[in-house]
């Protein structure tokens, strides 16, 4: 934060709590410093008058004593722009000590799950609700609650997966991240090219609406610049991350505009590491329960 910010910020609250003092003060003067008092307000209205009383004395106390609570408090704690505070107080402090004290608490539950078989875990219902919470917590803002991907983001319910669907493999993204990395073909192919490949890689699903001249066209050029990730077939390749074309799942979509953007900018899906975030013991389970969404049938 600047200075200025800084600056900025305390006179907004030191004057809020100065400018509710003042008030306190300005209105409670001379008589009114009294329980009662004969002046009237000089509202009048069906011949009743308000008189103009001073509110109770506990009541003006409460004030003050808020006033100086807040006083206190933002010497206490941050409050007042870049001053933290005598007591050195900061929420990412307390959020790390509360880490701490949970890992503490917890770890030695999951480094029991932790060495158990991933099978053993599959069928075990209080490990799967650790990892139905971890994922919720984790992973569902990208994968959905229930694991079902969205577009960009992979469906993990079903037995398609990009770089493996065992046990290990699923630990070890969960581990390492994952960078995926579709080169752009515009350049090389141009938009005639970009047109024909995209009509062949639909053919390949036996999708609709494929022009099979164009298809065959594009059929050559797939095999001079896709088959080192895709296969001759496009079966995909696990070692890469790429997709398999020859069946009906699709990660951004596979109508021809879109199958045909793929082609012309590339694609850049990055998967984040979790285990500074998580721990290797925690990641373990929910591995588990990762692989077990895709055995519910």
């Amino acid at each position: 934060m600047s200075t200025f910010w800084s600056v900025w910020i305390s006179v907004i609250v030191l004057g809020s709590i100065l400018g509710c003092a003042w008030l306190i003060l300005a209105t409670r003067k001379g008589e009114r410093f009294k329980d009662s008092t004969e002046e009237t307000t000089g509202h009048s209205f069906d011949g009743i008058e308000e008189y103009d009383n001073p509110m109770p004395m506990w009541w003006l106390k409460l004030f003050w004593l808020t006033i100086i609570f807040g006083i206190i408090y933002l010497i206490i704690y941050p409050g007042l722009g870049t001053f933290k505070g005598v007591a050195g107080w900061t929420s990412h402090g307390q959020w790390s000590d509360e880490i701490v004290a949970a890992d503490q608490k917890y770890a030695p539950l999951y480094a029991e799950l932790a060495a158990q078989d991933p099978e053993q875990l599959m069928n075990d219902e209080e490990a799967l609700g650790i990892g139905q919470r971890l994922f919720a917590n984790n992973c569902s803002v990208c994968h959905g609650s229930g694991g079902r991907g969205n577009v960009g983001f992979p469906n993990l319910t079903d037995d398609e997966w990009l770089y493996g669907g065992s046990h290990e493999k699923i630990l070890e993204t969960l581990l390492n991240g994952r960078q995926a990395l579709m080169p752009a073909w515009q350049d090389a192919l141009g938009a005639e090219g970009i047109t024909q490949v995209a009509h062949y890689v639909r053919s390949l699903s036996g999708q609709k609406n494929v022009d099979e001249t164009l298809a065959q066209a594009g059929a050559a050029k797939f095999q001079q610049n896709c088959v080192v990730c895709h296969g001759a077939n496009g079966e995909g390749n696990e070692a890469f991350g790429a997709p398999s074309l020859s069946d009906s799942i699709w990660l951004y979509g596979g109508t021809q505009n879109i199958v045909e953007m793929t082609l012309r900018y590339g694609r850049k899906g990055r998967m984040p590491n979790f285990e500074e975030v998580l721990g290797e013991d925690r990641l373990y389970v929910l591995a588990a329960y990762v692989k077990s969404l895709s055995q519910q049938k």
